[in-house]
């Protein structure tokens, strides 16, 4: 499923960090993620466009 929907705790894992790193990053808005009932969402399509732009920028 291309649209999957991660939890704060499987996007930690994901990016193999810490999950209060994660959340820090989510919520300076720095990891595009979004919340529901207070909890942060984050959309696997989103994170992987992420990643890339962070490679991108590695390189400059």
């Amino acid at each position: 499923m291309p649209d999957e929907i991660l939890t704060l705790k499987e996007v930690a894992e994901y990016l193999k960090l810490a999950e209060k790193t994660a959340y820090r990053l989510a919520a300076e808005g720095k990891l595009p993620g979004f919340k529901v009932g207070g909890s942060w969402r984050f959309k696997q399509q989103d994170v992987a466009a992420w990643i890339e732009v962070q490679k991108n920028a590695s390189k400059e």
